[in-house]
Parts: C-alpha cells; structure tokens; sequence
C-alpha cells in the first residue's frame, strides 16, 4: 500500500464511492483537521513543533458513513444545504471536523492511510505486511471501521509474525471482539509456556490498569482465564498480580499511617491523600483478583497470604483512628473487608483448602 502523505491520491471503483477521490478539493464537502495531540509532559517548544505536523485533507460525508466514529458524528452535525439537491448551490461550504491522534511515531500517517482506505473497495489488496497490518488495526478500532478491522485481522492471521510483531498483537487483543481475537490467541504455541504466562500477565495488568472502560476489558480477561487449558499459568499470573497490588496496599497505609512531617504541611497532606487514593485503586484491583482466584479455585496461596498480615493489620487499625480518610476514600475499608469476606467465605464452603490455623 502507497504510504504517503495526503496529497497521494488514489482513485477508486465508482461503484462504491460515486467516482470521487480522497482529498479532492473540488469535491469535498468534509474538510478534517488531524493534529497530533500535545502530551501533559510535552514542553511548549514540543507543543509548538506538533502544531507545525497539523494535516488538513478534503474528504466526502457519504464515504466516511463506512466508518461508524464518523457515521455518528456527522448523523448529529451534518445537514446537506437545500440547494445541494435542487442544484442551486452545487458548492456548499464544507463541514470542518478535528481529529486529534497520539503523539507516537508513525501515527499520523496512520490515521492519513486508514482515512485513504476509507475510499477502497478492496482493503485486504493494500495491506502488504504484519507491520503495516499492526499501524492500520489501532485506527480502525478507533474509528470504528469494521471493514478496515476485518481486513487487518484476517491478513495477521494467515501471516507470520516477529517476536516483536506478536507482543504487538497481544496487546491490541483485548480491543478487538471475541470471534475477532479467538484466531489470533490460538497462534501462540501452547510450547511457549513462558510467553503465554507473560502474555496473561500483561492482559491482567492492562485490566487493571490501562483502559478508561475498564468493565469490558475486564470481563474479556476474566472469560479468557475460564476458558485457559492450564490452571497452573492461570493460578501463577493471578498469584503475580495479587502479590504485587498487596505490597501496594499496604506500602501505601504504611506511609500514610506513619508519615513523614518533616515537610511542608500542604506537601505532606497531598502525599497522605495520594497514599489513600493509591491504597483504594490497587485495593480495587486486589478485590478483583480475589473474585477470579476464587472463581477459578486457585486462592489457597492468596487466603494464606491475607491471614497472615498482622503489620499490614495495624497499619490499617491506625489509618483509620482519625477522620481523614472518610473525605478521601469513604469505600476503603468496605473493599478490604469485602475481599476478607470472601476468601472466608469461600474457605466455608470448601472451594478453598486452608489449615485450621488459616
């Protein structure tokens, strides 16, 4: 596929675009501005140079409806002018529309090669490599351009990858649909035990992490784990991630329930808000590590490592003898509570072998 800037025109089978051509001019009734959007780290001569990357290309409304992203925003925006039907003003001004991209290498001129597919017929014809695969799939899914997905997921699947390329596509899997990833997870070698355990590890962590809808990428992970062949891999991802968002917790009611005042007053009390807050996100995450070890039967570990924190205990106890923590974080104790319960819980009804002791 010809990966140039928009001034690289390709003409396309009339039949599907009504004989126009991306970014014409003369033709357009969409003028859409990419820039590349300023990080919160970037300085002002970073910010100054990005604005300089802006792209403005002329597109057609009734060729970016294949794209889902558009197809909604021009449905609340767009109102063909009077004239445009009876003749009468057969040059409407053209609707202007932003669209901001990150500012990674290479994805501007992305977003450019899946606009120009917008106007293709045959998709699966310009992609021409796993890598051009890999740039175009992130902006599909952005702008939800199912044809586009399609195309990018059916040519990953019939191709061989890099090591590099394969970690690429495990970390868009959690992004694309059940029926869309199942081809794609079966090409990791059930061999390579090693790199599905860190294939795992990385989706738990991205379920917990990453992504602002969090639900749905955690319910993908939580079915993936159901339906993985060896509880073994399941119970050693779950037992990394648990270790890790336990030391958090109680790294973080540690601090805040032995401070440090030798600071400023203002700088001490937002490092206190920030080790609740810090507590409450990973105590978040811990509760639904708690749910899937359980569900899966694999929390003997992790029931033995909770009923044994008696620092982790006093720590609490002493957090929450002031009022403080009731502005911040009112939930905290409920989630802490709630992931004692149900471990005990589930230690009662047998799905949890422990010792007496336990």
């Amino acid at each position: 596929m010809t990966r140039h800037g928009p001034e690289k025109r390709r003409r396309l089978d009339p039949s599907s675009t009504a004989g126009v051509v991306f970014n014409d001019r003369s033709t357009a009734d969409v003028i859409l501005r990419l820039f590349i959007e300023p990080s919160s780290f970037d300085s002002p001569t970073t910010i100054t140079a990005a604005s300089d990357s802006d792209v403005q290309i002329y597109l057609h409304s009734h060729v970016l409806q294949r794209s889902k992203y558009f197809s909604a925003l021009l449905s609340d925006r767009w109102q063909p002018p009077p004239g445009l039907k009876t003749g009468k003003n057969p040059n409407p001004k053209p609707l202007k529309l932003n669209l901001g991209v990150p500012p990674t290498p290479g994805s501007l001129q992305s977003h450019l090669s899946v606009l120009q597919l917008l106007y293709c017929s045959d998709i699966s014809n310009s992609i021409d490599s796993a890598s051009n695969a890999l740039d175009l799939l992130p902006v599909a899914l952005e702008l939800l351009f199912e044809d586009c997905v399609k195309s990018c997921v059916q040519f990953l699947e019939a191709v061989p990858w890099t090591e590099d390329e394969e970690k690429r596509v495990l970390g868009l899997i959690p992004s694309l649909k059940e029926e869309e990833s199942k081809e794609l997870l079966d090409r990791v070698s059930p061999g390579q035990t090693d790199l599905c355990e860190e294939m795992l590890h990385g989706l738990v962590l991205s379920a917990i992490h990453n992504y602002p809808n969090m639900a749905i990428v955690k319910a993908f992970v939580a079915k993936l784990l159901r339906d993985l062949s060896s509880r073994d891999a399941a119970k050693r991802v779950l037992e990394s991630a648990f270790e890790t968002s336990l030391k958090v917790v109680k790294e973080s009611l540690e601090e805040y329930s032995s401070p440090d005042f030798r600071g400023d007053h203002n700088e001490t009390e937002a490092i206190q808000r920030l080790n609740l807050h810090k507590a409450m996100t990973n105590g978040r995450h811990l509760l639904w590590l708690v749910e899937r070890m359980i569900e899966l039967r694999v929390a003997d570990s992790a029931v033995k490592e909770w009923s044994d924190q008696a620092a982790f205990t006093a720590d609490f106890q002493r957090a929450f003898r002031d009022d403080a923590w009731r502005n911040i974080v009112p939930g905290l104790p409920v989630v802490v509570l709630r992931c004692t319960t149900k471990l005990a819980n589930a230690v009662a009804a047998g799905n949890i072998l422990a010792t007496r002791q336990v």
